[in-house]
């Protein structure tokens, strides 16, 4: 989702005489069709040129895998940069791998902060910006926030968001998914739920204590939950949970965010997904206690909820009030992204 944009970006700069080329580097940290073929189909992202089959295992055996795998392809045939995108284990991994290797570093969604150490995302983006050598940022705040780390201004480049160039150029593509009539949905009428944050779903008691306050605070109406693989594991663990909450496998990108586009509200511990529902003006409902996404608070419709069932209960009273922020879009989340990285490259990386 965050690279298609740079990529059709690549291709149509590329086509207009544009010097620049590249390869798109699969790592196979998402192995799953559901979790990663799907989107190259929907979204048509060509095929990876390399796909590194880094596969499962625990941050370190993934860590491990992706280094090994991108090292050597980078011994054999280098690159005159590495650019990475977000804040999972491959981006991490990669910019490590590339500046041993002296091939600079750029980072698309770079000096974004959440503060919670718990999160591997947070190690992954910190570290990451500790060796990057150029800085693609979402928003003004992620500057500010490298700025204060003593970045200089010239290494800084406000670019807006990616995956809302993806979302929005994507928007008249969206469909339902099999099962939206036989459960009887209709725009309004549901919610969508996503956890997959280790603090939330790895332990049996807080996921079961989440879910039922979930259940007990819709009013009836159903709760569409795309289980992440992390979360199936844990819920097989897990007895008597609410009627009210339908399981359902992981979506390809466009079901799934037309479930977002349609639903009552979201309910969710993903930054991602709260930068979807502020560009669609769906209510959003962050199960966490801080985010790296602030501008979705300041400025679109999430907020922040924590994981007490109180609070949760008085989110969803003021929702079902018509109590709720409208939102609005945050600034350059206008899909022309991809394009400004494009046009940054071209003019870091000379013919």
């Amino acid at each position: 989702m965050k690279v298609a944009s740079i990529v059709r970006a690549m291709q149509r700069r590329r086509a207009e005489g544009g010097h620049l080329a590249y390869r798109l580097i699969h790592t196979g940290q998402h192995y799953d069709a559901r979790m990663s073929g799907d989107f190259f189909a929907q979204l048509g992202i060509p095929q990876p040129d390399v796909n590194l089959l880094a596969g499962s295992g625990t941050q370190a055996e993934q860590t491990a895998a992706i280094m090994t795998g991108y090292e050597k392809l980078l011994m054999q045939v280098p690159g005159r940069l590495c650019l990475v995108v977000g804040d999972v284990t491959s981006t991490m991994a990669c910019a490590i791998a590339a500046q041993k290797l002296k091939v600079p570093v750029a980072h698309v969604e770079a000096g974004i902060r959440s503060g919670d150490w718990t999160m591997p995302e947070e190690i992954n983006r910190r570290v990451t910006d500790a060796i990057t050598n150029w800085f693609f940022t979402t928003s003004a705040g992620a500057g500010d926030n490298l700025r204060h780390a003593g970045i200089e201004d010239e290494r800084i480049f406000f670019v807006g968001n990616t995956m809302i160039d993806t979302l929005l150029a994507n928007l008249d593509r969206l469909r339902p998914p099999p099962f939206w009539s036989e459960l009887g949905l209709s725009p309004g009428s549901y919610f969508v739920m996503t956890l997959h944050r280790p603090s939330n779903v790895d332990e049996a008691a807080c996921l079961e204590r989440l879910l039922k306050s979930i259940g007990a605070c819709a009013r009836g109406l159903p709760v569409i939950f795309p289980v992440h693989p992390r979360t199936a594991r844990t819920l097989r663990t897990i007895s008597g949970l609410p009627g009210a909450i339908c399981f359902v496998e992981p979506q390809p990108y466009l079901e799934f965010n037309h479930l977002v586009r349609h639903a009552r509200a979201v309910i969710t511990d993903s930054g991602g997904v709260s930068e979807e529902a502020t560009v669609m003006g769906v209510p959003c409902m962050t199960l966490r206690d801080a985010t790296e996404r602030p501008e979705t608070v300041s400025v679109g419709t999430n907020e922040i909820v924590g994981t007490d069932a109180a609070a949760l209960r008085d989110a969803l009273r003021r929702l079902f009030a018509g109590q709720w922020k409208r939102g609005e879009i945050p600034d350059k989340w206008d899909g022309r992204t991809g394009e400004r990285i494009v046009t940054a490259l071209e003019e870091l990386l000379p013919a």
